[in-house]
């Protein structure tokens, strides 16, 4: 099982279309800390080369979010993208 997995299956199940999470609780989803490398921004990019992503990005680009980083605030807001729906109106937030 890919180590990030369970941050997937985590942000899989949430209804919201925006979820903030604290690195603690990435941490405990995950049942391991996050790499020192993980307080810049560049380690929640939101790649959309499949061949480039790391395998962090592939928890949450896999099941429709987007990460941002919340500098200072060790914090990442993840952001449901908008998908659009069976009558072609753009469904989910569009902030």
């Amino acid at each position: 099982m890919p180590k990030y997995d369970p941050l997937k299956r985590f942000l899989r199940r949430q209804k919201a279309d925006q979820v903030l999470l604290s690195f603690r609780e990435i941490e405990g989803a995950l049942g391991d800390i996050l790499p020192k490398s993980a307080e810049r921004p560049q380690w929640w990019a939101n790649e959309a080369d499949p061949i480039g992503r790391h395998d962090q990005c592939r928890a949450w680009l896999d099941v429709g979010f987007e990460a941002h980083l919340l500098k200072g605030a060790d914090s990442v807001r993840f952001q449901r993208k908008v998908r659009p729906s069976k009558s072609g109106h753009d469904v989910g937030n569009t902030q």
